[in-house]
């Protein structure tokens, strides 16, 4: 068997393997985070006039304490080994889960998803063990893989957890959450090894650099993680009030629940779809010119949202966002890989995972003040204009990612 087979061979087998556990980490996630107002209401006794505070503080605090850890488990992943920080990370929020099984009050709660945020990096890990392995001319496809297997497991999550939800109750959610998270460990264990830190790239400007200066006084690298954390400002100031200008647009209209959940989800069916094609098209095209064209594409569809009056248009709308947006994080990630060598990608996708984890908290601020004083329909049109402003900034920038 020649060399060249065995590589095929090696990286094929652990993008299958890294995409079955993205289903499982994305799935687990989704399936208990748009059920936490009723788990505290249901099972942990919160009364209806402290729900929504309580649903802040326990649904921000993991972001809070995840946006300290990941830079930290990234630089500890460089020196101690990608796939360990990714067995870390996978048992100790199969652990996180259980515990969120078994809490009783509120506050225990909290401390549990303080605990996850302290736990969690398992998705940088993972992409960046798949950027190792992943032939050069692969990247592209391998990345949107990822990305499309992480957009369907959020549209599963929900799904399923709704169904155990009404047949089980809300705690064996919890339970098969953390018994998912608990096979990723074995399989991590058993089925991944530790990828070589000796590839191609090593003497890429960013690399050379990284190990000097800090990180984000790269220009190329500083770039992405400020575009990753607008992009996912977007995604947070838009989520929030998604569902109320649905209920708006539909009025009184029979199995409202229903449709909301459907149409709110379109856009993930059409991500999952897309996210490889953006993945194929980046690696003959250009990486750079797929994340440009990404964000000028989603953030025009984004206007045109704020537009219709009438459901079915934004049903419509919502579906050709999500053909546009998958084509944004496959190419930051990938943009990322290819200016980093393997002996830096631990800090790299790490303070890539904590920057979306800021974005992620000033987004559902921004959207609910936006809302307020201006209307939902202002919201959506903040939403295109960030992406169209980070689309400016990487054309700006456009010879110097080339070059870099």
């Amino acid at each position: 068997m020649n060399t060249r087979k065995v590589i095929d061979v090696n990286w094929k087998f652990c993008l299958a393997i890294l995409t079955c556990n993205v289903i499982f980490m994305s799935s687990s996630y989704t399936m208990l985070i748009p059920f936490l107002p009723m788990y505290l209401t249901r099972e942990l006794g919160v009364d209806a006039a402290s729900v929504n505070i309580w649903s802040g503080v326990v649904f921000s605090s993991t972001f809070l304490v995840s946006a300290v850890m990941a830079p930290i488990w990234g630089r500890m992943a460089d020196r101690r080994g990608k796939r360990l920080m990714a067995i870390r990370a996978s048992l100790l929020l199969s652990i996180s889960y259980f515990l969120g099984g078994i809490v009783t009050s509120p506050l225990q709660l909290t401390f549990m998803r303080m605990f996850q945020g302290f736990a969690s990096g398992l998705w940088p890990m993972e992409l960046a063990i798949m950027t190792i392995y992943a032939p050069p001319k692969k990247l592209g496809i391998c990345l949107g893989i990822m990305q499309g297997a992480l957009t369907a497991g959020g549209i599963i999550g929900p799904l399923f957890g709704g169904i155990l939800a009404e047949v089980f109750g809300m705690r064996m959610s919890f339970f098969l959450a953390a018994a998912a998270l608990f096979l990723n460990f074995i399989v991590l264990v058993f089925f991944i090894k530790e990828p070589p830190t000796d590839t191609a790239g090593a003497d890429s400007a960013a690399d050379s650099e990284g190990d000097k200066v800090s990180l984000w006084k790269i220009p190329v690298i500083r770039l992405m993680l400020v575009s990753a954390a607008l992009v996912q400002v977007v995604i947070l100031i838009v989520q929030p009030i998604l569902t109320t200008y649905i209920s708006h647009l539909a009025g009184d209209l029979d199995n409202l629940v229903f449709i909301s959940g459907l149409i709110f989800s379109m856009s993930g069916f059409s991500s999952a779809i897309t996210a490889p094609l953006w993945g194929r098209f980046g690696q003959h095209h250009g990486f750079v010119k797929a994340l440009r064209l990404s964000l000028v594409l989603a953030g025009i569809f984004f206007f045109v949202q704020a537009l219709p009056d009438t459901l079915y248009t934004f049903a419509a709308s919502q579906f050709a966002i999500g053909l546009f947006f998958s084509g944004i994080y496959p190419s930051i990630n990938a943009i990322l890989a290819e200016k980093t060598s393997a002996s830096i990608k631990g800090r790299v996708f790490g303070l890539m995972f904590s920057a979306q984890q800021i974005g992620a908290m000033g987004g559902p601020i921004l959207g609910g003040v936006i809302a307020t004083f201006l209307g939902m329909k202002y919201v959506f049109l903040a939403a295109g204009a960030l992406l169209l402003f980070i689309s400016l900034a990487v054309q700006r920038k456009a010879r110097q990612l080339h070059e870099a």
